[in-house]
């Protein structure tokens, strides 16, 4: 059973430390977001990735996005950020907006699902950009398995997952509702999937600059 410890922003260093030590030993962590709780394993670990995978049961061809704790992390991630991702990060972050990105070459296939591409965040939730900006990028999929319902307090993730886990850090209840929203915005700017930040929302912003949402 995986061991809960409770988030306190006073014990911050030793926190971070904690998570470190685990997913670059290739282990799974629980962390708060602004929706649900979250699986996080080193992005760059494709053993690890692997681990989550099965973990989740998840289906192979969806790729798993990225959480990250501040936006100078994101070039260890993504080739490039066109102006219209810029604007994005501007008006959206932090919150539940994934970006698509043409995703570095140092990230694992199975992360990517062969697609080139990485889906990437920075989240709204203070506790977990404060862990993130001293680990560094971690995986953020829903702390689930495949089919089953996002979970919003940590004594469910380690009852459902406990065995599977190596740590979880409670933060409290999470607040839940929608998913992020996913938008592709390598060119023209598509709607990959509706959440938090809603259809109305991104095309009130986007039009601000003349710019058409798919």
């Amino acid at each position: 059973m995986a061991a809960i410890e409770l988030y306190s922003a006073s014990d911050l260093p030793r926190l971070a430390q904690s998570v470190k030590r685990v997913v670059h030993g290739g282990g799974i962590v629980t962390l708060p977001t602004e929706t649900y709780y979250g699986l996080a394993v080193d992005p760059f670990n494709e053993q690890a990735v692997d681990r989550l995978l099965k973990l989740k049961g998840r289906e192979e061809g969806k790729p798993i996005l990225v959480l990250i704790g501040r936006r100078a992390q994101l070039p260890m991630l993504v080739r490039g950020i066109s102006p219209v991702a810029e604007f994005l990060i501007d008006r959206f972050w932090p919150g539940p907006l994934t970006i698509l990105f043409e995703a570095q070459p140092s990230l694992p296939p199975n992360l990517t699902a062969g697609t080139g591409t990485v889906g990437v965040r920075l989240s709204s939730c203070g506790p977990l950009t404060d862990l993130l900006a001293i680990t560094g990028p971690l995986t953020g999929t829903s702390a689930n398995r495949a089919g089953g319902p996002p979970v919003q307090e940590a004594t469910y993730v380690q009852k459902a997952l406990g065995s599977d886990v190596d740590l979880i850090i409670d933060a409290g209840p999470t607040p839940g509702g929608p998913p992020s929203t996913v938008v592709d915005a390598r060119g023209a700017v598509r709607l990959i999937r509706d959440g938090a930040v809603t259809r109305q929302m991104l095309q009130n912003v986007l039009q601000t600059r003349g710019i058409s949402l798919t």
